[in-house]
């Protein structure tokens, strides 16, 4: 059966993780908000290869897909772009700026509530990243958080050039910049953790329940309490459950690596739940080790499958 072609459009970035055992509730003063100053003792740094789209491009290739990687990056990121190439993504559509390499920088309290900021950088320099190269072909686009106007454009060449879209607008929701209504409007699949969606409601001054009657698949990311998939075309939710990692260290990029799982089930048609759990697993994988882009088999990915789910599945 043959299958689209998969793009994904994201940020690519060059990430510092730090983590502190304490809990962000216990330092801060609801009546001193207005002068908040925190500063914290941490436990652990590391800087990581990340960025959204390269986190979700490096998880499918590890599965055995072969994604189309669109991001820009500076030529401080050559080694991390080659590395890219080595799992299996396609980077001939990476553009290499005289700008730094974005940077998202990011620090996890005990309880897993996260603060971060992220740096854009070569990311704004994204005149290049147009979807018209794939313009008349079999081609899923994956819209992930990356430079708020290149993000829009995009949007509107999907629909120009009909490409099929996946819409996972993550942190530019915040972003006034941001055309959320058009790529709601566009998209066949839209995921969101569940603060993103309720955000996504404010933005656009609609309910979650307005939006799944809208879009055909709705994806609700849930952290430890799995996700849920909803919309259009389901006639009732499908919940699905996390799959048990051996630990947890830290849970950035554990989102991303969900999606990568997904989309992999998703691109051959795969039954929605079947895919949302294929999802589950590369997560597990992801939250067991700092970074967002750790090493898995396929074969490691089949046999947990199986231990968490009771069931074969072929990759």
């Amino acid at each position: 059966m043959s299958k689209p072609q998969l793009v994904v459009c994201g940020s690519i970035a060059i990430d510092r993780i730090m983590n502190f055992s304490g809990r962000y509730r216990d330092l801060i003063q609801p009546d001193k908000l207005h002068v908040l100053s925190l500063s914290v003792l941490l436990d652990k740094l590391e800087d990581t290869p990340g960025g959204i789209g390269a986190n979700i491009a490096a998880g499918l290739a590890r599965l055995g897909e072969k994604p189309v990687l669109l991001g820009s990056v500076g030529t401080d990121a050559k080694s991390y772009i080659e590395e890219l190439s080595r799992l299996g993504v396609d980077i001939s559509k990476v553009y290499y700026s005289q700008l730094p390499t974005a940077s998202f920088n990011v620090i996890t309290d005990g309880e897993d509530s996260q603060v971060g900021g992220f740096y854009q950088g070569a990311m704004s320099d994204s005149e290049s990243l147009s979807l018209k190269p794939w313009q008349g072909q079999d081609t899923l686009a994956v819209i992930a958080a990356h430079n708020p106007e290149a993000m829009n454009r995009q949007v509107t060449e999907c629909q120009q050039y009909g490409i099929k879209l996946v819409y996972d607008p993550g942190q530019q929701v915040a972003d006034p910049r941001t055309a959320l209504a058009a790529g709601v409007a566009a998209a066949e699949v839209l995921i969101v953790n569940d603060y993103e969606l309720g955000l996504l409601c404010q933005k656009l001054n609609t309910t979650p329940d307005e939006i799944k009657k809208r879009v055909p698949t709705v994806i609700t990311t849930l952290g430890k309490d799995g996700s849920v998939i909803e919309g259009r075309e389901l006639a009732e939710p499908l919940r699905i459950g996390i799959a048990k990692p051996s630990a947890v260290v830290d849970p950035t990029g554990a989102g991303d690596g969900y999606r990568a799982g997904f989309l992999y089930g998703y691109l051959r048609q795969w039954d929605l739940r079947v895919s949302g759990q294929l999802g589950a697993v590369v997560a597990s994988f992801i939250v067991e080790r700092h970074g967002t882009q750790v090493s898995f088999s396929r074969e490691d990915v089949i046999k947990r499958y199986q231990d968490n789910f009771n069931e074969e599945i072929k990759l």
